[in-house]
């Protein structure tokens, strides 16, 4: 019996009038150590802070509170993370003096918790979750469970040396000098290990609602494909050194805008993913190859996809990209092989509905407070709300895809084939909006050219 499609609803969380009378010590004491460690960081850097940081600091204290008993796993994540920064901050300052060349002596920072090596950590366990989620499609039984389980606790693990790694990466930055120190989300680099971890955080937050891990093999596809780019970009660019910013992102609207606009870049490749397998359950009993012309098609997509990048980098080494096409064919041609297999994981249609609805939704929400607040920051740095550059350009082109999108499911009850292939395209619109524009157009927001 297929235990996957049995599932017919999320679990729930309530958060109603007893919410605090059901709270565990374990709640109350994470609760008491980020209000002592906002407090602290409050009184001891305020001098630094203009009233905007403040504001920021004062209101992220409560909302980490919520966020740990909205979702308790969240609450043993930061608290890994706060614990793993702190330890690699006191391994730079041995002698009450920090130093980033320490990063190349100290063992614990060459191999584990500088931010490159974190890093480094996040992208092999992201590679090592998409394997053993996808052996636990090829297994069945007690094999299957135990793969797709040790898939999602190393899903887990990557987001936690992601995490590390970025505010070490904020530290190291400040080791530097006090001008260029600023908070990792500024460039190409920067933001792919920000959309890696988030997209990640919250397939595992779907993950534990809808109690199926069948999903993490196809949306670890995404976040491994950015892992690949990542890689490579570091490789050709050396993208992993720390640059001071230029002028026009020296602003705390740089803090709120980037986070919440890959918040909706992260959930809208998640409805994608999901959308693909909803696609594949659909014809997973379809026999005739050419009934399946559309998904052939969307595979050659996504394989030649990448391979755009060598159109402005004559030196990004042939031979690697003939490694992601391989891997990438073999893996579209091994779903659409095994696809009655792969149905037979996956949760039934309702729920991979559900799933892509819930994910759209949040996205388009970020993604909308994201393009307020981007034109609020362009009236600061550049005196006008909006001018149409390119990337607002196709900013605008998402969030009107999107608002689509979320408008015939709630007005005229969108569902099925539809849905999904629509969800589908807003990957490669998204995509274009991400990287296309700093490819082949210029304006403004060229700060993360290829």
């Amino acid at each position: 019996m297929n235990t996957a499609n049995t599932v017919t609803a999320p679990k729930t969380i309530q958060l109603n009038a007893g919410t605090f009378a059901r709270r565990s010590p374990f709640d109350w004491l994470f609760a008491a150590l980020v209000l002592a460690g906002g407090l602290f960081t409050f009184s001891r850097y305020m001098d630094f802070m203009d009233v905007y940081e403040k504001g920021i600091l004062i209101g992220a204290m409560p909302a980490a509170i919520w966020m740990g008993w909205f979702w308790r796993p969240l609450r043993v994540l930061m608290l890994v993370v706060v614990a793993l920064s702190l330890l690699a901050i006191n391994a730079y300052q041995i002698d009450g003096h920090g130093s980033l060349p320490r990063s190349e002596t100290v063992f614990w920072l060459k191999y584990f918790l500088s931010s490159q090596s974190a890093i480094l950590w996040m992208s092999v366990l992201f590679f090592m979750a998409t394997v053993f989620y996808w052996l636990g499609m090829a297994f069945s039984g007690g094999n299957s469970a135990s793969m797709e389980t040790l898939g999602s606790r190393i899903t887990w693990a990557a987001v936690t040396m992601a995490l590390v790694g970025t505010m070490v990466r904020w530290y190291e930055s400040y080791l530097i000098g006090a001008d260029v120190g600023h908070i990792p989300v500024s460039n190409l680099y920067e933001v792919f290990v920000l959309f890696c971890w988030l997209t990640a955080t919250f397939y595992l937050y779907f993950e534990a609602q809808y109690n199926t891990r069948a999903l993490g093999a196809f949306v670890l596809l995404v976040v491994s494909a950015a892992v690949g780019f990542l890689l490579w970009y570091t490789v050709i660019r050396e993208a992993h050194e720390i640059q001071p910013l230029v002028p026009a992102l020296k602003s705390w609207w740089m803090k709120l805008h980037v986070p919440a606009n890959f918040i909706g870049y992260g959930t809208f490749s998640l409805a994608a993913m999901v959308a693909f397998a909803y696609l594949i359950k659909q014809q997973a009993t379809e026999t005739r190859w050419h009934k399946l012309t559309p998904l052939w098609l969307l595979g050659i997509v996504l394989c030649f996809m990448p391979l755009v990048f060598r159109k402005t980098t004559a030196e990004a080494g042939g031979s690697y990209w003939a490694v992601y096409f391989a891997i990438s064919a073999a893996i579209m041609g091994g779903i659409l092989w095994g696809r009655q297999r792969i149905a037979s994981r996956l949760p039934s249609l309702e729920i991979l509905d559900d799933v892509m609805y819930k994910s759209i939704a949040v996205g388009f929400a970020f993604f909308t407070i994201a393009t307020v607040l981007g034109a609020l920051w362009a009236a600061e740095a550049w005196g006008g709300y909006w001018s149409w550059d390119p990337k607002e350009t196709w900013a605008l082109i998402v969030w009107l895809n999107y608002a689509a999108w979320l408008h015939m499911r709630l007005m005229k009850g969108l569902r099925g084939t539809v849905a999904a292939w629509w969800a589908l395209a807003g990957l490669g619109v998204t995509s274009f909006a991400f990287l296309g524009v700093n490819m082949f157009l210029s304006g403004l927001h060229s700060y993360g050219t290829l």
